[in-house]
Parts: C-alpha cells; structure tokens; sequence
C-alpha cells in the first residue's frame, strides 16, 4: 500500500520556511516535501554535521534548501540566527517548531526523573519554540501571512507512562499555540498545532516497546503504522493558503487513534 502523499506543484512558490530539527527523521522529511511544494526551506538543526548533510542531499534533488546549526534551546543561538536571517531575509512565511528531545529519552518512572534531564527536555520542547517566535516575530510580522505550525504528540492525551517530562512539555506546546494565536491573531500570523500519533522514521527510539505499539495499534482505525509521509502533506496544508482561515488548533494525525 503506498501511503505517501504526492507533492501540490508550487503550492508554496516565493515562501521562505524555517524547519527545526531537520537533519534527520520527520524534520527532514518536512523539509523535503516543503521544498518539493516550492518553497525556500531553512533547516536547522542542533546536529551541523547531520543538517549540513540533509540539506546537500536535497540540494542533490533540485531543491532549494540551506542548512543552519542552531541550539533552540540557547538564548544566544537564537539571537544569533534570528540576526543572520535577518541580514539575507526581508520576511518568514512559515516556522515549524519540530525540534524536541523524544527519541533519546529512557522510559521510567516519574519520580526517577532527575532534575537535570527534566529541564533540558522543558528547554528544547516548550522554550525553544517559543524563544523562535519572538526571536523571528519581525520577519513574521513582515510576511503579511506566516503560519507558524508547533509539534505537539498525542502521547499527552493518552497519558503514556515512562517519560512524564515529555508528556508534560508537549502539552505545554498545546497552551503555547492557542495563545500565540489570539495574540498574534491581529499580526495576520497563525498559529496551528500538529499533534501525530505514533511514527515511525529511520531515527532509533528508545520511548517505545513493542507491547505499547501493539496496544496503539489496536487503538487505531486505520490498521497500520504511519510513516513520514502521512504527515507531511499536513505541514504543507498548514504552510499554504489552503489553510488561511485556520489558526489556534490541533490537527490530531493519528489514523483515528481512541484514547482511553
């Protein structure tokens, strides 16, 4: 069954698009289908040696793609980049907040949890997008129309056991957007969640067993396991002014997951 979603030729023409954590995995992959749907994607990623890579491997395919190193969790990484891009771009058209610790992370007990590992995951997931608004509000602001989309995980309705910090900064990211959006509302900028169920990618995970993956699976309506390509075109709809008249949401892309 193929279950990749085809390109919309030049849906995105002229728009420049911030991609976080983009060089490997679903950031990647939202990069690729942004740049096939014609926009100029800047992806960024704490990894330059990785970012650096999937940006020449897109450039490969005639894509039109940069790749930038970034901490999106350090104040002065952001001002540093929000100033470089100012120097090469008069506007943003669209940010997508897809940098999150997740894959790395041992599941365990809360209360196991030390304070360290609690703070960098708060750090990355619910900082770091909100300190690139406000970094890139200007460029935003300019575009006359960017949509900015946060990753958010249905982990956080399911209640998952085993990485609570986790849970808890993506359901911070819910909060986040539906503030946003009031408040940049009069600024013409929209600001929309993208809540996936589980995912696979060719990155290695270590928040998931095989006895949870059957038990979502099961969940599901739609009996299989997604891939990046069911939610690219969701990132793309989100960017394009197919969706003009959407903002404050979550898009549950989850193959009707129930939660119980």
């Amino acid at each position: 069954m193929n279950n990749v979603q085809e390109p919309t030729p030049q849906r995105l023409k002229g728009k420049v698009v911030v991609v976080t954590g983009a060089g490997q995995g679903i950031g990647k992959a939202y990069s690729r289908r942004l740049a096939e749907e014609g926009a100029q994607v800047l992806m960024v990623d704490i990894n330059e040696k990785a970012v650096r890579e999937a940006a020449a491997e897109l450039r490969e395919a005639s894509l039109n793609v940069q790749g930038w190193a970034l901490d999106v969790a350090r104040a002065e990484d952001v001002k540093r980049f929000a100033d470089e891009l100012s120097e090469q771009h008069e506007r943003i058209d669209g940010l997508v907040n897809n940098a999150a610790i997740f894959s790395s992370l041992k599941l365990m007990p809360f209360w196991e949890i030390d304070t360290a590992q609690w703070d960098q995951v708060m750090a990355v997931n619910v900082r770091g997008p909100w300190m690139l608004v406000t970094a890139l509000l200007p460029r935003l602001r300019a575009a006359g129309g960017a949509s900015v989309v946060n990753i958010g995980s249905d982990a956080v309705w399911m209640g998952k056991p085993g990485y609570l910090h986790y849970v808890v900064s993506k359901a911070a990211v819910y909060g986040m957007t539906h503030a946003m959006a009031r408040e940049l509302g009069a600024d013409n900028i929209r600001v929309n969640t993208l809540s996936p169920g589980f995912t696979t990618t060719e990155v290695p995970r270590e928040t998931f067993t095989e006895a949870q993956l059957t038990g979502i699976l099961k969940s599901q309506a739609l009996q299989r396991v997604a891939s990046t390509g069911d939610m690219v075109g969701v990132v793309s709809f989100l960017m394009s002014e197919d969706s003009r008249w959407i903002t404050g949401q979550t898009l549950h892309v989850t193959g009707g997951l129930l939660h119980r």
